[in-house]
């Protein structure tokens, strides 16, 4: 310091410190040799704690107010230097000032995942991270055991040693917890406090206060998640089998609404309801419940079954005993259009193998007299 730099010093009488920063915990308020003027006014704002050090010694400590430095309100540091009531000359004290405010979103996470036990997968391997915040609950202490005589404590050198702290406590805290693994993420937030909880006594040791632990997320390797994905598209197969029938019910009372569709619309219902049929035979051979099957009857064998076009419309499917009564009664002849899932198109009914033989059954027309 410079000529100027001591006598400024000398004659500044107000200590105080505005912070400007959001990572400051503790500050040395910088004076001439460390001189204070006898009677000088110290500001301590909200937030704030001021703390006296004497040769190496801590001696007074003042809450937010506004101080003059006087041998009433300096009782140990009067004590310490032995000074007499009517002491009133500049005397050497290194002030610290302590910002006790909240540091929030200060980060944890692990370096390496963490070997578990899950009841349902057994070893498994889990990664975590997550925010925590904390404020100075002891400054004496802190002082003592963290800060020394770091004129500038920052944030960024003490949270390296929160972050492994808090590592080493996390596996033997969540094994401690015994939540199975697809259920963590639904117990974050008790988790967190259980952690909390846990490892608070350690952070007091530090003159510390861990006010919130948040667990933000605690996931499984990828190739682990992956499968589960896997697993969890099985377990819609059951409802899948509903959504199939209730699709084939949906598109044939659609037929039946639009009785003027005509051929190709017929078609397209055939084969709609072809599909349907093979999706739920599908489904029901391969149902690892047999148990669990649906209730609905199953559908109309399509081999079996028939639409047959009338005027100009589909009616159906009916089945061949139906097809025979119709045949016999002459609603269907020889030349009336018939189609199900073996016939690529509406076919007359006289080139359908399974249905020409019985138009052989009924007697040939009566003469004409």
């Amino acid at each position: 310091m410079g000529l100027w730099d001591k006598v400024f010093g000398e004659f500044v009488d107000v200590i105080e410190w505005l912070d400007d920063s959001s990572d400051t915990m503790v500050y040395r308020f910088e004076r001439y040799g460390n001189e204070i003027k006898y009677g000088a006014m110290m500001t301590v704002r909200e937030s704030q704690v001021a703390v006296l050090v004497n040769e190496g010694r801590v001696a007074d400590l003042y809450e937010p107010g506004l101080y003059q430095l006087e041998t009433n309100n300096m009782p140990i540091l009067t004590t310490l230097e032995n000074w007499p009531q009517g002491f009133n000359s500049p005397f050497k004290a290194e002030v610290y000032f302590f910002n006790t405010r909240r540091f929030t979103d200060l980060k944890w996470g692990t370096k390496n995942a963490l070997m578990l036990r899950d009841k349902e997968f057994g070893v498994v391997r889990l990664r975590a991270y997550g925010t925590y915040t904390v404020r100075i609950k002891e400054p004496i202490v802190f002082i003592k055991e963290i800060v020394g005589t770091d004129s500038h404590f920052r944030t960024d050198e003490i949270t390296q040693q929160l972050r492994n702290l808090i590592l080493s406590r996390f596996a033997s805290i969540l094994g401690e917890a015994d939540i199975p693994v697809l259920d963590l993420a639904a117990n974050y937030d008790d988790l967190g406090d259980f952690i909390s909880a846990k490892i608070q006594p350690e952070f007091r040791e530090y003159g510390l206060e861990l006010t919130k632990m948040l667990v933000e997320n605690i996931s499984l390797p990828p190739k682990v998640e992956e499968v589960l994905d896997k697993r969890t598209s099985m377990g819609i197969l059951g409802n899948l089998r509903d959504y199939t029938n209730f699709q084939a019910a949906e598109a044939m009372q659609a037929a039946a609404e639009n009785p003027a569709g005509g051929a190709s619309e017929g078609i397209g219902m055939g084969m709609g309801f072809a599909v349907a049929q093979k999706i739920s035979e599908n489904l029901t051979s391969t149902d690892p419940n047999p148990a669990q099957k649906s209730t609905a009857p199953p559908l109309i064998p399509a081999n079996d079954a028939y639409f047959v076009a009338v005027e100009g419309r589909q009616t159906g499917p009916f089945d061949q005993s139906t097809i025979q009564e119709k045949i016999n009664h002459g609603e269907i002849t020889p030349s009336t259009l018939l189609w199900n899932q073996a016939l690529i198109e509406w076919t007359q009914a006289a080139k359908i193998p399974q249905l020409a033989a019985l138009f052989s059954k009924n007697p040939p027309p009566i003469p004409k007299s």
